[in-house]
């Protein structure tokens, strides 16, 4: 949601009607979420011009640990350099720490991808926006899951009833660090994560919903502590249920 954000508001930058603003203090302490949107608190270090030149060796982009060469235009600017300045930075600042750890498996290869063409200045802020613009689409419909193994028919559903809250097991990335809540597209994804995880003997689909418009999952070990809830239903693995005299 961060990374996504910030893309969006580094497209608008680019395509400004003032021309496309580089931000020169490109710092996360200078970007704010407000109602889930990233925002820039600070556009006083902001510009619009771009550098001049005369030939393309004029047109390096330089950063700590990489150089690109950019091209000189015909009217003596060099090409792009202030979307690609903010794109390198979104890239060290946000990408590098963000991407690769919380997204389903299936996704993260996309991800990695916009990872090394950022990070190599290959895509341009375009791209990058319709990269994970195509990312979104995948992940909020579910398709990122077909021709996968099917495992909720492992499970028996029983109405009206859930675990009791507390502490549970714990995994990563969870959103409560009292125990395990992921989101899932279905209760088939959510049957394939408690299936992965050893300690997992049931779960629960929340009423809750992630800025995607995703459910909210509950994953438990114990099956003792059982409580009536009309509006809940349990999925449990048929092999706990046995166990237990469910």
């Amino acid at each position: 949601q961060i990374c996504l954000s910030l893309v969006k508001l580094l497209f608008y930058l680019a395509h400004s009607p003032l021309g496309s603003i580089v931000l020169l203090d490109f710092q996360p302490r200078q970007f704010v979420m407000v109602d889930g949107n990233l925002k820039v608190t600070d556009m006083d270090d902001a510009s619009t011009e771009e550098l001049s030149c005369k030939e393309d060796n004029d047109c390096t982009l330089d950063f700590p640990t990489k150089s690109f060469p950019l091209k000189c235009s015909a009217a003596g600017k060099c090409e792009g350099m202030n979307e690609k300045k903010n794109l390198f930075n979104a890239y060290r600042y946000f990408f590098t720490y963000l991407l690769p750890h919380s997204a389903p498996p299936a996704l993260q290869p996309y991800l990695i991808d916009i990872l090394n063409a950022t990070g190599d200045l290959r895509y341009g802020i375009n791209e990058t926006l319709e990269a994970f613009e195509k990312i979104l689409h995948l992940y909020k419909s579910g398709l990122y899951l077909q021709k996968r193994p099917l495992f909720l028919k492992d499970y028996t559903s029983l109405k009206g009833f859930r675990v009791t809250d507390g502490e549970d097991y714990k995994c990563w990335p969870s959103y409560s660090h009292l125990g395990c809540l992921l989101s899932v597209h279905s209760a088939e994804e959510a049957a394939a994560i408690c299936n992965s995880q050893s300690q997992c003997q049931s779960f629960i689909i929340t009423q809750q919903m992630t800025w995607t418009g995703r459910p909210l999952a509950s994953f438990h070990g114990s099956l003792t502590d059982l409580i009536p809830d009309a509006n809940a239903v349990i999925y449990i693995k048929q092999s706990a249920s046995s166990g237990d005299g469910l």
